[in-house]
């Protein structure tokens, strides 16, 4: 428990409140730093890159995209079908926010 603040000395804001929930998951916040490096990525590709299974990511992706932070597009249908996910600006704004915070709380 730290000690409360000297008088006439304000406490710094905490900067846990800047963490974003939805990004604490380390799956997402993953897949996060793909999509922010990136124009667009396949499902494939996020699948082995973070070594997951279909189920998982599909679970991941959904998380992100009912979020916002995320944009889906599904080209064709069964196994020659390709999905592909592209970060929002609001997605990239949380993103960078989140990994601020985190940097700021590393040191």
């Amino acid at each position: 428990m730290s000690a409360p603040p000297e008088a006439g000395h304000e406490a710094a804001p905490a900067p846990l409140a800047d963490l974003d929930p939805v990004l604490t998951a380390p799956k997402r916040l993953a897949f996060m730093a793909v999509l922010a490096s990136s124009a667009s990525t396949d499902f494939s590709f996020l699948r082995r890159h973070l070594g997951v299974s279909d189920s998982d990511l599909s679970k991941q992706a959904s998380a992100l995209e009912s979020a916002g932070y995320l944009t889906v597009t599904k080209d064709g249908r069964g196994r020659g079908g390709t999905t592909t996910f592209k970060i929002t600006k609001e997605g990239r704004r949380a993103f960078e926010r989140h990994r601020d915070t985190l940097r700021a709380l590393l040191g």
